[in-house]
């Protein structure tokens, strides 16, 4: 008759103790990352389409990498609410919902692509406003306010770029344990 007995060492149940409050800390730190990148786009989108100025009649439609930096924010934010309900039940359950290696290959390319999508949202914005603003301030029309707003918003889409690069670090901390 064989002996079941599974073995408690100590030095087994500090590993698997170790292993699983490192798991928990690090969903832990990534839930809160994706809840600082979902209030930095949305914040974000609220300032880019409140811009306007009624003096020169202009609005953020009307310049094409405007609209660019808020396709990128819109599809940022759809992207981070995915993965925050995701990481939501991950720490709340203790499980994945996408388990195996598609799951963690999913959580670590689809953060590179979203955080270099929101730099390069984010660049659009500062680039056109910089430019824009020597425009209309050679004709007289400094618009201050509106350059200024777009500013703020392309600073914010910054901050969500960094939020959501530091995420895609956690997520690659998964994938040498599951390949």
């Amino acid at each position: 008759m064989e002996n079941n007995t599974k073995n408690t060492t100590p030095t087994s149940i500090s590993t698997s103790t170790s292993k699983s409050s490192n798991s928990t800390v690090s969903r832990t730190i990534l839930l809160l990352l994706r809840v600082l990148t979902f209030v930095f786009l949305l914040i974000a989108l609220i300032l880019i389409v409140l811009t306007k100025d009624d003096d020169a009649e202009i609005k953020f439609k009307d310049i094409h990498a405007y609209r660019y930096m808020i396709s990128t924010i819109v599809i940022g934010f759809a992207y981070n609410l995915l993965q925050m309900a995701l990481s939501i039940f991950s720490v709340v359950s203790g499980n994945r919902i996408l388990n195996g290696d598609g799951g963690y290959k999913f959580d670590f390319y689809g953060d590179k692509i979203i955080s270099y999508f929101l730099l390069s949202g984010s660049a659009a914005g500062f680039g056109a406003s910089e430019d824009l603003h020597r425009v209309f301030k050679a004709a007289e029309l400094p618009l201050n306010s509106f350059f200024g707003k777009a500013n703020a918003s392309s600073s914010l889409l910054l901050f969500g770029f960094i939020a959501t690069a530091i995420a895609s670090i956690f997520t690659s901390f998964a994938l040498p344990k599951r390949a």
